[in-house]
């Protein structure tokens, strides 16, 4: 039997190589928390708010403090404190988020007397996070379209799981 492809013509496709395979996973995996994703577009925003931090409308984001984004010299970054009172976490829960998006290079940091504050790290991260956006956003309108004219497959609501103990309770009863 012979080895040769018997499609010829064809050059063989190029594939990542392993190391870019697993770094791009790994931020993948990264972008696929909720919380993360909030950072991520707190961030976004405000990056995107220009110097004076203010939004469409002329308005600061709510609950900024006046060293936070905006404040002039500091590069539309914001800090824990800001982050958490903006999300409505604690200091602690968005500290841990900060410190795996900084470890994959999604966020910078810059330091501020006591303050550490975040920012993207560059244009990169806006543009993969834009892009995933526009994907929701353009599968969600197609789903609502379909929705509209009455058509689409009906979807049947998914049956509830027992739990082990419940099913373990129910052999138990009288």
């Amino acid at each position: 039997m012979s080895n040769r492809s018997y499609v010829r013509g064809r050059t063989p496709i190029p594939l990542l190589g392993e190391p870019s395979v697993v770094a791009l996973a790994e931020t993948f995996k990264i972008l696929g928390d909720t919380t993360r994703v909030r950072i991520l577009d707190a961030l976004a925003r405000v990056q995107g708010a220009g110097a004076t931090g203010l939004d469409d409308r002329g308005a600061g984001a709510p609950g900024l403090n006046n060293r936070g984004a905006g404040a002039p010299g500091l590069n539309n970054a914001l800090c824990v404190q800001d982050l958490a009172n903006l999300l409505g976490l604690t200091q602690s829960a968005v500290s841990h988020q900060l410190r795996l998006l900084r470890s994959m290079r999604l966020v910078r940091t810059r330091r501020d007397g006591r303050q550490i504050f975040y920012a993207l790290d560059d244009d990169h991260i806006v543009k993969l996070f834009e892009q995933g956006l526009e994907h929701v956003e353009e599968r969600a309108g197609v789903a609502r379209a379909v929705q509209a004219r009455g058509g689409g497959p009906e979807r049947a609501a998914p049956r509830a799981k027992r739990s082990r103990s419940r099913r373990t309770a129910d052999k138990d009863a009288p």
